[in-house]
């Protein structure tokens, strides 16, 4: 069976409009994925990325106008501003990787947590957000205070694993024979490689 390595950060506007379609497409080739939350700035910090506030003003409008381009296209709800945004995505990420550890729908809990943001104006740093995305997806809301120091564990190790794998953005996707993919605009391409991998 395949598997694909989802680095993201749940503060990714990008990682939003990916919607569900990585999860079709895996259950379209029978490949599993792994979820791998990580910090998006430290990561910037480490590949040469450059935080929103610091890039030139072309570039932010650019942003923009782009952003509202993708969602209208897909047909997706979005604030370009959020009223929580940034936060602190640790406590929702943390909760991601202890419900993927206890077995479940991550992908529709990922979304969630992501639409909390970027369509619903909440803020997932607090909890009540973090339980009611987890009750919605299908998880038991305990997840949240669960294994804490575990999960900050593995979303540091998240981190160095994107950096090992080369992973610089958000959304990337990683196939389990290296071929890597970054955005959702390359989700059929990570479609078509898979199907390739499986003749």
């Amino acid at each position: 069976m395949a598997q694909v390595t989802y680095y993201f950060s749940l503060l990714s506007p990008y990682a939003y409009l990916a919607g569900t379609r990585l999860e079709e497409v895996a259950d379209r080739h029978g490949a599993s994925i792994e979820y791998r939350p990580y910090d998006i700035m430290a990561l910037f910090a480490r590949t040469g990325g450059t935080p929103l506030p610091e890039r030139h003003p072309s570039r932010n409008e650019y942003r923009a106008q782009d952003l509202t381009r993708q969602t209208k296209h897909l047909g997706l709800p979005f604030n370009l501003k959020p009223a929580h945004w940034p936060t602190n995505a640790a406590p929702a990420s943390y909760a991601l990787i202890a419900a993927q550890k206890a077995g479940g729908n991550v992908g529709a809990l990922t979304h969630g947590f992501l639409r909390a943001v970027w369509a619903e104006q909440r803020d997932i740093a607090q909890y009540d957000v973090i339980h009611e995305c987890l009750a919605a997806a299908g998880f038991h809301t305990g997840l949240a205070d669960k294994g804490l120091f575990t999960a900050a564990d593995t979303y540091s190790d998240n981190l160095e694993k994107a950096v090992n794998d080369g992973v610089f953005g958000s959304p990337f996707y990683v196939t389990d024979d290296g071929a890597r993919f970054f955005g959702q605009d390359r989700l059929d391409y990570l479609d078509a490689h898979l199907a390739e991998a499986s003749v």
